[in-house]
């Protein structure tokens, strides 16, 4: 009983803005606790600029993409959005079964939104996350996680990012323990 009322009241703790209605401080929590539960990790090469372990528990983010973005005058992590979105996503793909597409657009406006509630430009982030998107699609993938979820590109019949994905994983496994992330990228989301 005391660890089910320790729970309570730190999840209580986390919900510092209260609002059934759609409010950006209320998401801004919410955004803030998914982090908390998330380790980040920016050492390997995601197409899609970024994807999630097989058991949910790390966010990969591509280590090409920028950590932060300017707006208004201050430096914005970019982490938060993503995590947010890689969550939602894998949550609906596992919870639910659904297919890729339909969990992308749901954890899509999700994080539009949490975007939006963070005083960022919707516009300006995507322009951020397009120009990075195809350079990073098109690298040569050298250092895949181990345990990256495959389930988006197998979803969207990507064969071409597949095969890049599997070759890189076995290079990786034949040249040492480079498909283990290291620990200095390796953080708290919350931490960053």
């Amino acid at each position: 009983m005391f660890a089910f009322g320790m729970l309570l009241m730190k999840l209580e703790d986390e919900a510092r803005h209260k609002s059934e209605d759609v409010d950006d401080a209320v998401l801004t929590d919410v955004v803030l606790a998914l982090q908390r539960r998330i380790e980040v990790n920016h050492d390997f090469d995601i197409p899609y600029l970024a994807g999630y372990s097989e058991d949910g528990r790390t966010v990969y983010i591509d280590r090409h993409l920028p950590r932060t973005m300017a707006s208004q005058g201050r430096a914005v992590r970019l982490a938060p959005f993503l995590v947010t979105h890689e969550v939602v996503e894998k949550s609906l793909l596992d919870k639910l079964r659904l297919h890729y597409l339909h969990a992308h657009q749901i954890a899509l406006r999700t994080e539009r939104d949490a975007v939006r509630a963070a005083g960022v430009s919707w516009q300006a982030y995507q322009a951020l996350m397009k120009r990075n998107g195809k350079p990073i699609d098109e690298e040569k993938v050298k250092a895949v996680p181990h345990d990256l979820d495959l389930t988006p590109y197998r979803d969207l019949k990507d064969f071409a990012v597949l095969d890049r994905l599997v070759k890189a994983a076995q290079r990786s496994k034949v040249g040492n323990s480079r498909s283990q992330p290291a620990a200095k990228s390796r953080t708290r989301a919350a931490g960053e």
